[in-house]
């Protein structure tokens, strides 16, 4: 019998598919890592058309998972994609449907 994945690693691959599993926060990774630049949420409320309290909800969850990675700017914050840890994210679904890992479990940050 194959070993289970490791518990905290599986724990932490769910919080990654749940971070995703909303079509707006999709929305959200994809226009940040399209813009590879720090931006304000101002921006990315125009980009995606929702309310600010909204878009500020979808960063908080995707700040949470390290997807996305917040930069105080004065008394603003501008919000980046966390491209080391967006960059594991195909490998977790990777080993989610039991094909090797081509990067180390748990190298996200």
């Amino acid at each position: 019998m194959a070993d289970l994945l490791d518990r905290g690693v599986a724990e932490e691959y769910a919080s990654w598919f749940r971070a995703l599993a909303d079509p707006s926060r999709v929305q959200i990774v994809e226009y940040l890592a399209r813009q590879a630049r720090p931006l304000p949420v101002g921006e990315i409320v125009a980009a995606v058309g929702l309310a600010q309290s909204t878009v500020s909800q979808h960063l908080k969850i995707l700040t949470d998972v390290r997807f996305v990675l917040v930069e105080p700017v004065g008394t603003a914050r501008h919000y980046r994609i966390n491209t080391r840890c967006v960059d594991c994210f195909p490998s977790a679904a990777d080993v989610v449907m039991g094909r090797p890992a081509p990067t180390p479990a748990g190298s996200c940050g």
